[in-house]
């Protein structure tokens, strides 16, 4: 009798075992899986922040920062405001391959364009970018309220998921959330788009 129970305790807990190996191994992979990302998105950040302008021809700059501008207003009231950050949307963005109608969509979400917006997290700026990447990248002094910073960091960040995710939108917006796996906040940027910032460029 006291070796049944011995042999069905051993039993228990060989079982106990197996199953806190399985339970763990996914978190432990998961775990590494982030680590990796921010390594590769890091060294992307370091190879891709710099300037430049992006309008090529001066009827289509002023056709769409007109347009937008007109979009903006509700949310920024000075003409000559809504220019500067037009401007720069629309140079950060395409620097980073992205649509400039997107990334406007996304600022409303994150911080209606406050360049001076700080999350309960940390977050800063127009894009709600995270602090620790200006040490991540070797960049310390970078003032994240500054517009055209903040639209580098941000953009590139997006750029970097978008890429990660193949042109999967919805996935890299949740990357960029911190919200992998759920899809609310990718709906509330595609939302936002759609309602106000949707540019038709057939």
């Amino acid at each position: 009798m006291f070796r049944i129970r011995f042999l069905t305790r051993s039993c228990l807990l060989l079982a106990l075992t197996f199953h806190l190996a399985a339970a763990v191994t996914p978190v432990a992979a998961a775990s590494n899986k982030v680590s990796t990302d921010q390594t590769e998105l890091r060294q992307f950040l370091k190879n891709t922040i710099t300037k430049a302008d992006s309008f090529d021809d001066r009827f289509d700059a002023e056709v769409w920062l007109v347009d937008m501008s007109g979009r903006l207003s509700p949310f920024i009231k000075d003409p000559k405001q809504r220019l500067e950050l037009l401007r720069a949307v629309h140079r950060e963005a395409s620097k980073a391959e992205l649509k400039p109608d997107l990334v406007l969509a996304l600022i409303e979400i994150e911080s209606r364009f406050d360049n001076y917006a700080i999350s309960r997290v940390g977050a800063q700026g127009l894009m709600q970018v995270m602090p620790f990447w200006k040490k991540e990248i070797g960049r310390p002094h970078d003032n994240l309220t500054d517009i055209n910073t903040n639209l580098s960091y941000g953009c590139r960040i997006l750029q970097f998921y978008l890429q990660k995710e193949k042109g999967n939108w919805m996935h890299a917006l949740a990357r960029y959330n911190g919200s992998y796996g759920k899809y609310w906040y990718p709906e509330r940027v595609m939302d936002a788009w759609r309602k106000r910032w949707f540019v038709n460029e057939a």
